[in-house]
């Protein structure tokens, strides 16, 4: 509370004050009781006051121009913002914004020179390459040693252990590398000097970029990670920004471009963008890490907005949240369920399905068409010969029954077969009366078969209902 502000409330409002002090601000409320003992007041029905206040000002104030009064309140809005910014100097969301994208800028720098110096010195030294493979005891190593002349004489136990740095040392001897001069070694050793100092400041950078999350964003810190909570408010542009965005738009954040596609082809959308690299996801199994970043985008959205929005800097919400999706990973890997009963939880267990793995394949031997298997002679015999059309037996053969007297009618004898058709057709044909069969010999099945042979060739049967020719006269 400013020393204007409480003279001008001991000299007005204390002498005629009778019941309480309308405030808008309840802190500045408190701060008004505890100094002056005076009664103050703050809710919604008192900020629906003022908001009608600063609506009519220009008609309460008499005597003051629009144009003074939009400079006192464009003033007053520049001293506000100054303040709550002076007060809380750790909200300021663009160091934490800078910092991300050099990191990200100096991890790129710095494999573009380890692979350029490890290109450069494999020339000299190959071998180095392949027993040390951390880049930065690669570095210092060839710093120390310079050419491999040297190797022998030079004390690598501050870098290496004692079993590589005598590999180093052998190999140094048989190498099979080409010999460089001394201007060279030395513009190696410069860049190597480059490669540390940036490693340095790096690890330098990290630290404060660990400071700042801490600060700022405490509760998405402890559930994600500093890395990947600076990305994320990067990548949203600031901390009140990612506080506006739902848990869905926080999960597929950073993949958007996979996103779009997806959508575009009508295909699957991606599951996880830059929440993907989190430790929580990370240590879930492929099956469940669409269900864990679902779940962590959610808890993580909620601790965003109450670290942009709330007064409290605790990390209590954010290690809560955290332990909750540590016990859904838990629950998801072991295979079992909490479910909730009249009294209480009660875990349903339940096994897991493990799917059989079959292989079936094609049988080969389908394909021919060819029999196998030789039949024996003695199948051959057993098995039922197929009846051909030209071998049907005449039923009266299978089922002898009564003889009945034909009476054939026969006008002219048929002449011998040399004469020729024409000779044939001009004589009367032999006239058969058939008599009628009985109903178990002309039955087949539940069509009648007339057995009368056939007028042109007389000698097959005639296996039509109506017709007067066989088969094969009339296929003929």
């Amino acid at each position: 509370m400013s020393k204007s502000l409480k003279k001008m409330l001991k000299k007005v409002v204390a002498k005629d004050l009778q019941d309480q002090l309308l405030v808008a601000d309840a802190k500045l409320g408190n701060a008004i009781k505890d100094k002056l003992n005076l009664s103050c007041l703050s809710n919604t029905a008192v900020q629906e006051l003022m908001r009608c206040i600063r609506s009519q000002l220009d008609s309460l104030l008499a005597g003051f121009p629009k144009k003074e009064m939009t400079a006192m309140a464009l003033g007053l809005a520049h001293s506000l913002s100054r303040y709550k910014l002076k007060f809380s100097p750790d909200k300021i969301d663009t160091m934490i914004v800078q910092a991300v994208c050099l990191l990200d800028d100096l991890d790129k720098e710095l494999n573009n020179y380890i692979m350029r110096c490890r290109e450069w010195y494999g020339w000299h030294f190959p071998e180095l390459c392949k027993i040390i493979t951390d880049n930065i005891a690669f570095v210092k190593t060839v710093r120390i040693i310079g050419t491999r002349e040297h190797t022998s004489s030079s004390d690598l136990s501050d870098i290496l252990p004692e079993d590589v740095e005598a590999k180093v040392k052998e190999a140094a001897e048989i190498s099979m590398g080409t010999e460089i001069s001394e201007d060279d070694i030395q513009n190696i050793q410069h860049l190597c000097d480059q490669v540390i100092e940036i490693s340095s400041y790096r690890s330098q950078l990290y630290d404060y970029l660990r400071s700042r999350m801490i600060a700022m964003a405490p509760n998405l810190t402890v559930l994600v990670g500093e890395l990947v909570g600076a990305r994320l408010i990067s990548h949203a542009g600031s901390l009140i920004n990612l506080a506006k965005h739902p848990a869905s738009t926080v999960q597929i954040l950073g993949a958007e471009k996979a996103l779009f596609r997806a959508l575009k082809t009508k295909k699957d959308t991606p599951k996880y963008g830059l929440i993907y690299h989190s430790t929580l996801v990370g240590q879930t199994s492929t099956i469940h890490k669409g269900k864990i970043s679902r779940m962590l985008a959610a808890k993580a959205a909620l601790a965003t907005r109450v670290d942009a929005l709330g007064e409290d800097c605790s990390l209590d919400l954010g290690a809560e949240h955290k332990v909750k999706v540590e016990a859904r990973i838990r629950l998801l890997e072991e295979g079992n369920l909490r479910r909730i009963s009249g009294t209480g939880k009660a875990k349903a267990k339940f096994e897991k399905y493990y799917s059989k793995s079959e292989v079936k394949q094609y049988p080969t031997a389908a394909d021919s068409t060819l029999p196998t298997k030789k039949r024996k002679f003695e199948q051959m015999q057993e098995s039922p010969k197929k009846v051909l059309i030209e071998e049907i037996v005449d039923e009266s053969e299978l089922h002898p029954r009564k003889k009945k007297k034909v009476k054939h009618e026969t006008v002219n004898d048929v002449e011998t077969a040399g004469q020729g058709e024409e000779h044939s057709k001009k004589k009367k044909k032999k006239k058969i009366k058939s008599e009628p069969a009985d109903d178990e010999s002309m039955a087949y099945g539940k069509k009648f078969i007339i057995q009368t042979p056939c007028i042109a060739c007389r000698v097959n049967i005639c296996d039509s209902v109506t017709g007067e020719h066989c088969l094969v006269c009339l296929f003929k």
